[in-house]
């Protein structure tokens, strides 16, 4: 294939992946993206099909995460330029294995593609953002299979729809014509797609939780100025009341919402304690805290009685944010960070929290009041990435998940939507509600089957808006395939890309 014609099919292939994610959402073309790619490195060596597809991922994250951009120019390179290897690894592995037959191929190329997925989400500490799966995040029936294979599973079957359509298309450019390889995606698909409806269609039932989000909407530059202090806490304070007039089980603030140690600061402490007192009802707040010469991005749940019930220490931070990597041997990047890069240390353990709502019970013509214990667990930031993380957390009690954040850095682009994406797999991969609060949006409420059901918004807008909303949430103790055993499926892939290469190699010695 001539030069011209290989550059437009990795453009082709780019755009159509950036078009499936917000903000254009069109995640239909998510199942025909790769096929220009496929057609562009087929045939091509091993090193040309490496640099063909790292240009596509190199344009394709570009697109997606270019709003890094906005916390540094050069960190926005260096990270679209790493996450373009696992493409170029991509086009190198499928160019190795021309000559597996039509359907091994047809599960090899979705296999190898999960696999680097996996690799990308651990390796270096992980970047799990803009999985081909989560670009089916709104497609409910579609992706309800992650209850059984995790995220992955749904971007195994988008890409098996990709290698199918290729694979057919070459047979008849052949004039070897044959469907096989198409009916059986389209089989799985419509297995996969038929459980989808069906858990689509379940109806949740089990205690109900009324929780308040508040949504501040605080500038990245006020947020630790002294002199924006009283007005940020007056601001949460306001929309806490206003929530409160509702009668809420439960209030969430974001991440570092409260500008202040609040174990340490006993002005803050009080404040918070008498807040809780007055509107009767638990906070849940994120706040920076320290322990000796230590300091942790947490948060912390306040009981109605004005008592800390406990803390959470983020375990995964963001480096080069929260920490610099290799301190010393990276020393010099604090250098050219536009903000001064956090110094933080790691949470030791998970924590589950515990709280009690007050609920009329009846029996033998007497009524009473029975307290029932509610248990949650808290992402922090981008820890909803980490699909390791939130089934942890399910595996040790919770009940639902709370996801509390702040996209300020990003400005106003489609950072927060793409953030939510992960949310929405979190809460079907568990069969759990995830609750997220988060500073400038989108703050929100996710159901068991991935469905956001109320969100923070003042018209039509939902970032960069001041707001809270109340939604009641259905408790489950529903345990799924996925909480069990994780993301076993993934492994699978690895192993059968593996045996692929292996099977690759021997036919072409």
């Amino acid at each position: 294939m001539k030069k011209g014609y290989q550059f437009i099919l990795i453009i082709a292939s780019s755009i159509l992946l950036i078009l499936s994610f917000p903000d254009f959402n069109l995640e239909f073309l998510a199942w025909i993206a790769l096929i220009p790619l496929l057609f562009a490195i087929e045939g091509a060596q091993p090193r040309k099909a490496f640099l063909l597809s790292y240009l596509c991922g190199f344009l394709f994250f570009l697109g997606t995460i270019y709003w890094l951009i906005h916390v540094t120019l050069p960190g926005m390179v260096a990270v679209v330029a790493y996450l373009a290897l696992y493409f170029g690894f991509f086009g190198l592995i499928i160019s190795r294995a021309p000559r597996l037959k039509s359907y091994t191929l047809l599960f090899f190329i979705p296999a190898a593609w999960t696999a680097l997925e996996l690799v990308r989400s651990h390796l270096l500490g992980g970047f799990g953002w803009n999985l081909l799966g989560y670009s089916q995040s709104f497609n409910l029936p579609v992706i309800q299979i992650a209850d059984i294979t995790g995220a992955y599973g749904v971007s195994f079957l988008v890409c098996l729809a990709n290698a199918a359509i290729f694979l057919t298309i070459k047979d008849l450019k052949n004039k070897d014509a044959t469907f096989k390889c198409l009916a059986i995606a389209l089989v799985l698909i419509f297995i996969s797609v038929g459980y989808g409806v069906y858990r689509v269609r379940n109806i949740f039932t089990g205690e109900r939780v009324r929780i308040a989000v508040i949504q501040g909407n605080i500038p990245q530059a006020k947020k630790w100025d002294v002199n924006f202090r009283e007005a940020i806490l007056s601001k949460y304070e306001s929309l806490t009341r206003q929530a409160a007039n509702n009668k809420v089980d439960l209030v969430i603030w974001p991440e570092t919402s409260v500008p202040g140690f609040l174990e340490t600061d006993r002005d803050l402490l009080e404040r918070m304690r008498e807040l809780a007192k007055s509107i009767k009802s638990p906070i849940f707040a994120g706040a920076p805290a320290e322990d000796g010469d230590q300091y942790y991005n947490s948060a912390l749940l306040i009981s109605e009685d004005g008592q800390i019930l406990g803390r959470y220490d983020k375990m995964h931070l963001v480096p080069f944010g929260e920490y610099v990597p290799f301190k010393k041997a990276l020393s010099f990047v604090e250098r050219f960070a536009p903000s001064p890069i956090g110094d933080f240390s790691k949470g030791k353990s998970p924590t589950v929290f515990k709280f009690f709502i007050e609920r009329s019970a009846k029996g033998d013509k007497t009524s009473w009041k029975l307290l029932k214990k509610v248990k949650f667990s808290c992402l922090i930031c981008f820890e909803d990435t980490f699909p390791g993380i939130a089934r942890g957390f399910v595996k040790q009690g919770a009940t639902f998940l709370v996801n509390i954040t702040n996209d300020a850095w990003f400005h106003k682009t489609n950072a927060a939507y793409q953030h939510a994406q992960a949310s929405v797999f979190r809460a079907v991969e568990n069969r759990v509600n995830v609750v997220r609060a988060a500073n400038t949006g989108l703050s929100c409420f996710i159901d068991q089957r991935g469905k956001i059901t109320a969100e923070v918004k003042v018209g039509s807008d939902r970032l960069f808006v001041e707001g809270f909303e109340i939604h009641d949430i259905v408790l489950t103790n529903a345990k799924t395939l996925y909480t069990e055993y994780g993301d076993i499926f993934a492994y699978i892939c690895v192993l059968f890309a593996a045996f692929g290469l292996v099977r690759a190699r021997k036919i072409s010695g």
